[in-house]
């Protein structure tokens, strides 16, 4: 009876206060049956007091694992392949993974058959993102710029001959690489040189 109201609930991410309401229990025991059930796999954890049930969990669009890794790093954004591919600039897809560009660590969170990764960039590299369908991305330049970036300083790969740059507002990957470094801003430039951008 309580996976059943799980499971057609109509909210897909529950906190431990959504499962005790839910379940007509006090929050105690809305903690202990959310332990139990993520340990027989019913319900999936996505971080600390913030999970899902694994047969919506199933069934969830793009749009809304992108919102889940807005979830788990506060503040992040969508950013680097995942982005490119989203909105067509690259054809490098990496299948199950999703990156994200982070302010407060680097780091990698498996959620069930998910891989999410997050990348650190400084302070002031941290822009150029909007508000789409309810989670954060990057624009396709500044998702072009995160790339160069990381991969400059060593901390990212990204195959450039998967990107279209007749895509891209290239003016606006200039201002962006503006804010990062001289080591990146040289590497930029040879990247230049080599596609004939």
């Amino acid at each position: 009876m309580k996976q059943y109201l799980l499971n057609n609930s109509k909210k897909k991410f529950f906190t431990i206060n959504d499962i005790a309401n839910l379940l007509s229990i006090s929050k105690e025991s809305a903690k202990v049956t959310a332990n139990r059930y993520c340990k027989s796999g019913l319900l999936i954890r996505i971080k600390r007091n913030l999970y899902i049930s694994a047969s919506k969990f199933k069934e969830l669009k793009e749009s809304e694992l992108f919102q889940i890794a807005n979830f788990i790093e506060v503040p992040s954004y969508i950013s680097l392949s995942t982005s490119l591919s989203y909105f067509n600039i690259s054809t490098q897809q990496l299948q199950n993974v999703i990156e994200s560009i982070s302010l407060k660590r680097t780091k990698t969170q498996a959620v069930n058959n998910i891989e999410f990764r997050f990348y650190k960039v400084k302070q002031s590299f941290y822009s150029g993102f909007i508000n789409s369908d309810n989670f954060f991305i990057a624009q396709p330049e500044k998702a072009f710029a995160d790339s160069v970036y990381l991969t400059s300083l060593g901390k990212y790969s990204t195959d450039f001959e998967s990107i279209n740059f007749k895509k891209l507002n290239i003016d606006l990957v200039n201002s962006y690489m503006k804010n990062s470094n001289s080591i990146t801003i040289k590497f930029w430039e040879k990247l230049c040189k080599r596609y004939k951008i």
